[in-house]
Formats: C-alpha cells, sequence, structure tokens
C-alpha cells in the first residue's frame, strides 16, 4: 500500500514538473525558455559551503553570488563587491558592497520580500565555512586567517553594512581567486538558523536562478530571480532565460540519448560509446553531427589520476605493496597513455607525461618537470628491485573507480598484468566512491581535480600534511618535510617566477614520490544544442547560464 502511495506521489509530482517546465518546443503553451541538463552522478547538496565537487558547485552557481567572480578568461571582477583594496603588507582585505542586491523571496523575510545583503551576511557566511560544527570541505581554504586579540578574534569583520573586511596571517596572492569559489558565497543567517541541517534543499540565495523543486535522483527545478541585480552591457536585466531543469538519469547512454531526442540543451563531455559514434579520430565532430549540434572545446585545468594512499599509520596502506615507492612508480611506467587517449579518449586531451600541475597554467614546464613515459622494461626493473621479480610474490592490487572510467582502468590493468602485476577493478557508485576516498577507505583510486582558482598551489595543496582529509583535500595523505616546506614557504612569495619556480620544485618530488598516477591533462568538451547561445567554455569548466539565450 506504502508503495503503491508513494508511486502515485512521484507520478504526479513527475507530471507536474514537466507539465510546468516542459520541453522547449512550440506545443508548450507557457512558452517558458527553459535550460535542460543531466546530472549522471546526482547533486548531494545545495549548501554552498559542502560545494565540494562539480555537479555541487554548478548548482551552487547558478543559486548564489559571492563577493567577486571569474570569467571565461580567469579574470577575477567584481560581484556582490564592486571594488576593493589590499593593505600593502598584503594581509588585509577591504570589500565595499553593492547596496542594491537582496536575498531571494522567501517566507521568513519581511512581507515575504527577500531583504538586502549586508556585510554582516558575509562575516557570518565566512565564519560557517570554519566552524567546527558545519564541517564545510572548504574550510581548508581559510587556513591562513588571521585572529588577533584587538579585533576581539575576527578574522572576518564588517565595518558597516556595505564594507567587510577580511585578515590574513601572511600575504597569499592566489586568495581573491579563492574568493571566486561558491564556497564563500553569502547566505541569509536567519534563513539558514531556520533550516538547520535540511539547509541542503532549502537553498536561498542572491544568485540569477532561484530554487523551485528538487524531487531527489528524479529533477530539480530553478527559476528566474526577477530581482537579480546584474545587467548585460546593454543595460538588459539578467538573466535571459526563465529556468533551468535539471534531470538524474545515471546512465550515460540513456543521457545522450535524451539530448539527440531534444529532451536536453547540452552535454559536458560524452563518454563511452558516444565517442566513437560522434567524433573522428582526432576529436574532431563527425560532418553529419555538425549539423545537429555545436561543439565547443577549451583546454581544462583537470588533471585526471590515480591516487594512492600512502600514510602507513593506517593499517590498509601496511598491508599493502603500494606503501613501496618503487611499485607505485613501476605502475607509473607500465602502461602507455598516449595508446590509452589515441584509444579511448579521442585524443580529446593530453597524456601526462609530466607533473601533476595541467597544461594552462603558467607552471606546467615539462621540460622541467618530466614524469613518467610508458617504459615496460623500466617498470619490469623497479619491480625487481621492489622483490617482486617478474611479480612473483606481488599480492593483487585493486584500482577503484566509477563506471564511466572504467575503460582506462581496464587498459591499464591489461598493461600492467603483462609486467607481472595483479590489477582488480572495484566499481562504486560515484558519490560512494567520493565518500570513501575522502575517508582513506581505498587504496588506490581513480580521481580528477579541476581548479578551484587559476593558481597551481590549488593542485600542490593536495600533497601538504596538513591538508588531510576528510578535513582537506590530501586523499593520499601524503607527507614529505620538503614538500611542506616549500609550499609554506611559496604561500608567502608575492614574485610570481621564484613562485612558479617554488611550484615547478614541489611537482617534481610528487612525481618522485610517486603518491599520485597522473593520467591525462583534460579538454573540457560540450555539445549543445544549435538554439542555445553564448553558452561557450572555459578552463574551470563552470557552467554559467545567466548569460545564455535560447532561441525559438
Amino acid at each position: 500500500m506504502v508503495s503503491v502511495r508513494l508511486f502515485v506521489i512521484c507520478s504526479f509530482l513527475s507530471i507536474l514538473l514537466f507539465s510546468c517546465w516542459g520541453n522547449n518546443s512550440s506545443n508548450d503553451s507557457s512558452n517558458k525558455k527553459i535550460f535542460r541538463y543531466n546530472e549522471s552522478e546526482g547533486i548531494t547538496s545545495l549548501d554552498p559551503a559542502f560545494s565540494r565537487n562539480r555537479e555541487t558547485i554548478w548548482a551552487c552557481n547558478h543559486l548564489y553570488n559571492g563577493l567577486v567572480q571569474m570569467d571565461d578568461n580567469l579574470n577575477v571582477l567584481p560581484c556582490i563587491a564592486k571594488n576593493w583594496e589590499i593593505s600593502e603588507d598584503g594581509k588585509t582585505y577591504t570589500f565595499h558592497l553593492r547596496n542594491d542586491v537582496t536575498f531571494h523571496d522567501h517566507e521568513l523575510f519581511k512581507d515575504g520580500k527577500g531583504r538586502k545583503v549586508t556585510a554582516h551576511d558575509f562575516e557570518y557566511s565566512f565564519n560557517r565555512i570554519i566552524d567546527t560544527e558545519v564541517a564545510s570541505p572548504g574550510a581548508w581554504l581559510l587556513n591562513n586567517i588571521d585572529y588577533v586579540e584587538e579585533r576581539g578574534f575576527k578574522a572576518f569583520e564588517a565595518m558597516d553594512d556595505t564594507t567587510f573586511n577580511v585578515y590574513l596571517t601572511k600575504p597569499f596572492p592566489p586568495f581573491l581567486g579563492i574568493l571566486t569559489m561558491q564556497y564563500f558565497s553569502v547566505v541569509s543567517p536567519e534563513i539558514v538558523m531556520n533550516y538547520k541541517r535540511d539547509y541542503r534543499n532549502n537553498p536561498v540565495g542572491t544568485g540569477p536562478f532561484k530554487f523551485k523543486i528538487w524531487d531527489e535522483g528524479n529533477k530539480m527545478v530553478l527559476v528566474k530571480n526577477e530581482n537579480y541585480f546584474e545587467k548585460d552591457d546593454k543595460g538588459n536585466q539578467l538573466p535571459y532565460i526563465d529556468g533551468i531543469a535539471v534531470t538524474f538519469i545515471k546512465d550515460k547512454e540513456a543521457e545522450f540519448l535524451k539530448f539527440l531526442t531534444n529532451e536536453l540543451d547540452f552535454v559536458n563531455g560524452p563518454e563511452g560509446d558516444n565517442k566513437s559514434s560522434i567524433f573522428t579520430n582526432d576529436g574532431k565532430l563527425k560532418p553529419a553531427e555538425k549539423e545537429k549540434f555545436n561543439l565547443f572545446t577549451n583546454p581544462q585545468l583537470n588533471t585526471e589520476y590515480l591516487g594512492i594512499l600512502v600514510d602507513e599509520d593506517l593499517d590498509i596502506v601496511t598491508k599493502s605493496p603500494l606503501r613501496k615507492k618503487l611499485v607505485r612508480q613501476a605502475i607509473n611506467y607500465g602502461f602507455d597513455k598516449k595508446s590509452m587517449m589515441a584509444y579511448l579518449r579521442k585524443n580529446i586531451g593530453t597524456p601526462a607525461n609530466a607533473g601533476f600541475i595541467p597544461k594552462g597554467l603558467p607552471s606546467f614546464d615539462d621540460q622541467i618537470v618530466k614524469g613518467y613515459d610508458y617504459n615496460p622494461e623500466k617498470a619490469r626493473e623497479l619491480l625487481y628491485a621492489a622483490g617482486f621479480p617478474n611479480g612473483d610474490g606481488l599480492p593483487e592490487i585493486t584500482i577503484y573507480t566509477t563506471k564511466d572510467y572504467v575503460d582506462l582502468c581496464e587498459f591499464i590493468q591489461h598493461q600492467l598484468n603483462e609486467i607481472g602485476f595483479k590489477i582488480k577493478i572495484d566499481l562504486n557508485p560515484g558519490i560512494t566512491h567520493r565518500e570513501l576516498a575522502a575517508r582513506s577507505k581505498l587504496n588506490f583510486f581513480r580521481k580528477s581535480w579541476i581548479a578551484d582558482y587559476p593558481d597551481a598551489e590549488n593542485y600542490l595543496a593536495l600533497f601538504y600534511s596538513k591538508n588531510f582529509s576528510p578535513q582537506g583535500p590530501n586523499i593520499t595523505r601524503f607527507k614529505n618535510f620538503e614538500f611542506d616546506k616549500l609550499y609554506e614557504k611559496s604561500q608567502a612569495e608575492t614574485n610570481d617566477s621564484i613562485r612558479r619556480h617554488m611550484y615547478q620544485e614541489m611537482d617534481k618530488i610528487i612525481i618522485e614520490e610517486a603518491p599520485i598516477v597522473p593520467l591525462y591533462y583534460d579538454v573540457s568538451v560540450r555539445l549543445v544544442k544549435k538554439n542555445i547561445v553564448d553558452l561557450g567554455a572555459n578552463p574551470l569548466n563552470l557552467l554559467t547560464l545567466k548569460k545564455v539565450k535560447i532561441e525559438d
């Protein structure tokens, strides 16, 4: 009886959602302009304090704003802060806020109308990120904040309604870029305190779109914020479209079919058999597909890799052959990344034969930081030196991955098995995989790191010992004294060329110690319907829809 009732309720809700928002066709009597896309991995929260993965980052980008924002050319631009100053010593940031930004309408506000955002809201929002009870995964980004007694131990301070200060312990040049991340969006204290932990599915932001419905695992609907403060270059109010509809189809093939049948407007990085059906061997659209949709590619600040847990304080590490550096190095030499990219990725992306820092950042230099080329003989020598000649006595090693990357892992498995490894593959759902890796439950796992901000420090932070997961991003739990010393020194270095040299020296340490196996430096691939205008692409692969238009 309960199952029948639940089915009826879900069916009714689904009909309601599609009747309200439907397809962007002439048969839609409401004539709404709705942008439709799919999130196969699901969305875990609409609270910006938990925007650690791409799916949540995209959703929060639609709903919220911060002090500053980043354009497609990676320039930091004003947002709620109209301008700012940085003190001569580089440790105090003073932001001057616009006075025309309001939260989305909500019944908890006076007369149900969204109230004006003030500097006090930012003070609350920033303090919330570092609140241990909130346990935001972005707290580590504020390790450099300065508490001083004469300020009442305030690292974030509203000087008045429109002036907000942030105090650092030392200069940190990437800091403005960090503040463009969705973690630092402004939230309303009274709304958050009312919903508490349930705020994750009752979001109230300031962004171009506001929350309507979230039927988890089925569909999410966001609608146009009629009171949004940003305008285009001609003075027209943003956003142009009426709303966003997000589905959660898990199967990538089914997602692509929905795109081909005009039920989705956009696909991010088609996977699997889809690549063979639409791309040529050099990563271009086949002629027949060019008539159906547009292809946008852009170098993406993303390194795809295999992570290796190396913290020998953990039993899972002490019992694994991966605790030995020689074994980790042998894996790096043991498979052909160029062939892998040609056969499985249609050469969309670049084999990662340098360091962990990806192409597109100034610190990338494959002549200075030399990674691992395919060298099976060298891999066999390293296995011999590690005490496993021809793999004799080497225990089975499991690579944990998700279904979207099983082809890569099978390729690696096959080539490593040829030189003496015994590799097994284990699949997890995306959300489960991320959680297990973050909590040090996996020895060897596929991961990616998409830049949060365009500075190599963002990549190297993954190996700083004070950033151990789950509080920080160091999911390999790598610890190295020389690396830590360089990392701390680089954070206070304001000379770009000196800091770049330090970054490269740290990248060399990562390659030598091999807590990771770099696979490839990514390219963002977006397939977009012909009637979608001004979507574009950017190196962070951030989905921003406030300037998108949908033509009839």
